[in-house]
């Protein structure tokens, strides 16, 4: 990936790192699918008004099959199983089981693309990221994996094997616009889940929430939905599924050093030994420091010609 796809990548991670705190805040008081309805619905709002004011066309018309099985798979699933995870595991183990995201695009890449397919490089990057995220969550949270909350742990897997299934499938849309994209998709997934979240937990009779819990809201929708999913589409457009679920290694490295700059949390070696090894994956995926490297043993220049 080029330097700019890099630190757009950086930039999801920071805003989707958001997500399982404002996610963690608002399940205190609003049932799973009334908050996933809610975030969907709230980003698609915001993204339509973008769309509308910046003259993008939302391409609905002769995409609307594609883009129902897009809402699925990238929302109306993943979503409503991790906020039901997230009433039974905390957010830092929901974070490391969300890190499998890789491995599961990998292995879908694999099956179902032409020019995504596994390498030894990719393999041990995507092991190596893993890794580094368990190392750097430490054994206290690993040591909860298993137990009385074993269901709501494989709700969190199978999250991430849809997301991983959503990345492929959304390279079909390369040629639309991601802000297009992004908001046809989390319209589809209102309209999906209205019916539902109507039948099976009728919001309406619910107390009115707190005013903490309608600013944790509008921030999942706004900036962990809506313009995540611009910046998420933009990615996939340009480097692809594996590339771009390289994401969910940097959530938690975001996670952990915001905390430590706004919150005087100190850092310990664990996390840097994460850090450590969730770069050497990054590098490993990415393929050019290891090019380097080769050129550098060989005798050959790295940056332009030899004088």
């Amino acid at each position: 990936m080029a330097p700019l796809d890099w630190a757009a990548l950086v930039l999801l991670s920071v805003i989707w790192g958001g997500s399982f705190f404002f996610g963690k805040i608002a399940i205190a008081e609003i049932p799973p699918l009334t908050m996933v309805l809610s975030r969907v619905s709230i980003g698609a709002l915001a993204l339509f008004l973008i769309a509308r004011l910046s003259g993008v066309r939302v391409p609905l018309a002769g995409h609307a099959p594609a883009f129902i099985v897009l809402a699925l798979i990238s929302n109306v699933i993943p979503f409503g199983l991790i906020a039901w995870s997230q009433q039974h595991i905390p957010s830092g183990l929901s974070s490391i089981l969300n890190a499998a995201t890789p491995l599961f695009t990998v292995l879908v890449a694999q099956a179902f693309t032409r020019d995504e397919k596994l390498t030894a490089s990719r393999l041990a990057g995507v092991a190596l990221g893993f890794v580094g995220v368990a190392v750097m969550m430490g054994p206290a949270l690993l040591g909860q994996l298993g137990g009385h909350h074993l269901p709501a742990q494989l709700a969190a897997i199978a999250a991430t094997i849809s997301y991983g299934c959503a990345s492929v499938y959304g390279k079909r849309f390369r040629g639309l616009p991601p802000l297009g994209v992004a908001t046809a998709q989390l319209f589809t997934s209102t309209v999906i889940l209205l019916p539902i979240v109507a039948l099976l937990e009728r919001p309406w009779e619910l107390p009115v929430p707190s005013t903490h819990v309608v600013g944790a809201l509008v921030g999942l929708g706004v900036l962990s939905t809506g313009l995540a999913f611009i910046i998420y589409f933009r990615i996939l457009a340009r480097n692809g599924a594996t590339n771009i679920s390289l994401v969910t290694f940097l959530v938690p490295v975001s996670a952990i050093l915001l905390g430590a700059a706004f919150l005087g949390e100190a850092l310990e070696p664990r996390e840097f030994a994460g850090f450590g090894l969730i770069a050497l994956g990054l590098a490993a995926i990415d393929g050019r420091p290891a090019r380097m490297l080769v050129g550098l043993a060989r005798g050959k220049p790295v940056f332009g010609r030899r004088p």
